[in-house]
Parts: C-alpha cells; sequence; structure tokens
C-alpha cells in the first residue's frame, strides 16, 4: 500500500487518533533505510532519481488542506512511504508544520514515525526537537533479530549504534516496537523470528530501562505485510510483556 499524495487521511490511527498524514517520500514508490519484514507498503525496489516533494510543495498541500477541514484532528503525522527523515527540508518543513498547526488547529500534536537510522545527523536530531512526539522504532535489542525483522540498507548497523542516538533526547520520545514472529527471509533460505522470546524481551526491557522513554507503545501487525508467514501476536502476549515495565511505573501503550 502507497500514498499517492503528500497529505493523506485523516485517518483513524490505532495508536495516535484522529490522524492528519504528511508523505514526505515518492508517490509512486517507497524510499526507506530499513526493508521491514511487516512494512504495509511492501519491500524496497530500486527507484531512479526519486522525486521527493519540496518544502513549498508540502507547505501548501497542507495549508490547502486545513484551511478545508472541519473536524478537529489530534496529530499531525509525518509517515508515508518510507523514512520521513531522509528528506534533505525535513527541519524546514517541520518548522512550517508547526506554524501551520499553530494557525489552524492548535490543539493537534505533531508527531513524527522514525525509524531511528538518520539520528547520528545534527540536523535530523534539531528537527524531530521541534515536534510534539518523537516516535522512534526499536524492534529489536539484539542485532541479529533487529536485521532480520529490519533488514536495514545500512548491513552494519548495530542495536547499540540505535540506542546511543535515541539517547540524544533524553527520555523525551516515545519508544516504538512491533511484536511479531514468523519465518522470514535470510539468504537463500527461511529463518524463524520472534522477538517475544525470553532472551529477546530481557534485552528489550534493559534496552527500555537504559533509555527511560516518556512512554513505551507496542503494537501488532495490522494489514497486509510483504512476508505472508508472520503471526500476530495476541492481546494476552501483549499485555503479558507490558507488565513488567508497567509495574515499574512506564507508560506502556498497546495496539493489538
Amino acid at each position: 500500500m502507497l500514498f499517492d499524495a503528500i497529505i493523506y487521511g485523516p485517518i483513524h490511527s490505532r495508536r495516535l487518533g484522529t490522524s492528519l498524514g504528511i508523505n514526505l517520500m515518492p508517490t509512486n514508490a517507497k524510499l526507506c533505510t530499513f526493508d521491514c519484514v511487516y512494512c504495509e507498503c511492501g519491500f524496497n525496489k530500486p527507484v531512479l532519481h526519486p522525486k521527493l516533494p519540496t518544502r513549498q510543495e508540502v507547505s501548501q498541500a497542507l495549508e490547502e488542506q486545513l484551511a478545508t477541514m472541519n473536524s478537529p484532528l489530534d496529530v499531525i503525522t509525518f509517515s508515508g512511504n518510507g523514512e520521513p527523515t531522509l528528506h534533505p527540508d525535513l527541519e524546514g518543513i517541520i518548522a512550517d508544520t508547526c506554524a501551520l498547526r499553530n494557525r489552524y488547529c492548535p490543539n493537534a500534536k505533531v508527531s513524527v514515525l522514525t525509524n531511528s537510522t538518520q539520528l547520528a545527523r545534527p540536523e535530523v536530531v534539531r528537527a524531530l526537537k521541534q515536534c510534539d512526539n518523537r516516535i522512534l522504532k526499536l524492534d529489536s535489542a539484539i542485532d541479529r533479530m533487529m536485521r532480520l525483522i529490519d533488514r536495514p540498507v545500512n548491513p552494519p548497523l548495530t542495536v547499540r549504534q540505535i540506542i546511543d542516538n535515541l539517547a540524544q533526547f533524553n527520555g523525551d520520545f516515545t519508544l516504538q516496537t512491533c511484536f511479531l514472529r514468523g519465518e522470514v527471509p535470510d539468504g537463500d533460505s527461511t529463518t524463524h523470528v520472534d522477538n517475544t522470546t525470553d532472551e529477546e524481551l530481557k534485552a528489550w526491557y534493559e534496552a527500555v530501562e537504559e533509555l527511560h522513554p516518556k512512554e513505551v507503545m507496542i503494537y501488532v501487525i495490522d494489514r497486509a505485510t510483504p512476508v505472508k508467514s508472520l503471526e500476530k501476536i495476541t492481546r494476552e502476549q501483549m499485555e503479558s510483556i507490558a507488565g513488567p515495565l508497567r509495574q515499574k511505573g512506564y507508560t506502556i501503550i498497546i495496539s493489538a
């Protein structure tokens, strides 16, 4: 599923409420630094000279949409066909978005869903700090599982690098994790993945406690995925995963 416009929705998000989406990636292809086995946009495909919307085009499209809306918004969300922090004008676009939000829907939050791979770039960190909600991915705290689930375009990427970059926000962010299991491609064969095992959860709990995010958002697959053998984790299992962190006072949001 690809979004064919810069602005899409509003849609009802399981996690965020009534959300107006902003797609900073091409409208005809996915562009991402991960190639997640559960991505609703499908797997990455080669794109020659991908066309990204300009800062002016994003601002104009957003203002046109906001000016004609009659119902309230909970959130304006940067997501779309890939990784929004790849856009070279992200900092300016988020500044424009915050200004338009203040004018048209001051009660709405500005949020960015990101896979956390670009947080070594200072301009990306500055851009995200303008937002109300930084929703930052960590699907596994163990390198091999992260690489099997998220399939980074930069294979040497490590969980330690991701955690160190997340630490720049001093806990002022939402940590987002998708829990799943199933058979996934691994070279010329397949491998069983499961980020709900005792080993996985121990490492993930330790990462959460190290980062101490203001909230933790855990969710399960809900739409068609490019790998068809993935299994949806039950609500009861998700409550069990959340339990130890809730006992320690963490705010946990479950979408299952």
